[in-house]
């Protein structure tokens, strides 16, 4: 793997390679993450100053790991640069629309990075496997869509990506924990319990909008997420690749001499702290 383009992660081919039957210790992680964050402000700052639009799309089966992943992306970025994308439930008036309209508005603007957490190809998944579209509309989503991707590349947009495969076995620990964890419970809908169920519909589903929508300008990534900790550097690695970012040079900065202070007496903040119970 060669080095990014920010010049500052450096990593050598093969580093975990011994052990990549093993999941990635915590202390790794945040070792090469701490890297990887430094390459996402560099691409930030680029993308800002250059006007580019990027949009990335997560895709995946349920607790494959989409969101634990736009937050290691997101962690150390500006939420004005880099935006998160979460639609509802369409709106009655959104069902009577064409169906990748509710989605239009949130593309990005110039100097802006937009990702999608689930996106239009709801259509192709959820709403195909669980019965809320027609076998006919599905198959017209998956025939249009290339298009409706080459128009928003062809605007100018970075078009990218994601499908998170987990396997069978890992999806059922996952969901376990949601059940037995009070700080995950939150996690778990009556979606993915349904969902459980249905693990070969959904493979089909993916196979067909892979084979459908993978094109020369929006071609689709897999990252298998068993290991969450090596699937997350592996795809922001995977991102940053994908955007021709180039590294600017920092301004000097130098912290200003505060001045000496006046005459005022400052307010006893005491009685307005809260208790100190830790």
């Amino acid at each position: 793997m060669r080095p990014l383009r920010g010049g500052t992660y450096d990593r050598k081919v093969g580093k975990h390679s011994k052990v990549a039957s093993e999941k990635m210790k915590r202390k790794a992680y945040e070792h090469e993450l701490r890297a990887l964050h430094a390459e996402l402000v560099a691409m930030q700052e680029w993308v800002r100053t250059s006007g580019t639009k990027v949009c990335v799309v997560f895709e995946g089966r349920d607790s494959a790991g989409k969101g634990g992943t736009i937050k290691a992306i997101t962690a150390r970025v500006s939420p004005r640069v880099f935006r998160v994308v979460a639609l509802p439930a369409p709106t009655d008036r959104e069902k009577s629309q064409m169906y990748v309209q509710r989605y239009i508005p949130h593309l990005p603007a110039a100097g802006e990075v937009v990702i999608f957490d689930r996106s239009w190809y709801n259509r192709a998944g959820v709403e195909r496997v669980m019965g809320y579209c027609s076998e006919r509309d599905a198959r017209r989503f998956l025939k249009m869509t290339p298009a409706v991707e080459r128009a928003m590349t062809d605007s100018g947009i970075i078009l990218i990506k994601y499908w998170l495969e987990v396997g069978e076995h890992e999806q059922t620990l996952r969901l376990q924990s949601r059940i037995d964890d009070p700080r995950k419970i939150w996690k778990l809908s009556t979606m993915d319990l349904e969902s459980y169920t249905k693990w070969s519909e959904y493979g089909r589903a993916r196979d067909d909008m892979i084979t459908a929508t993978h094109s020369e300008w929006a071609p689709w990534h897999v990252v298998h997420t068993d290991d969450k900790r090596r699937a997350r550097l592996n795809l922001i690695t995977h991102l940053l690749e994908s955007v021709p970012y180039k590294p600017l040079k920092h301004a000097s900065v130098k912290l200003p001499k505060r001045p000496r202070p006046d005459d005022r007496v400052e307010l006893d903040l005491s009685p307005y702290a809260v208790p100190t119970i830790f």
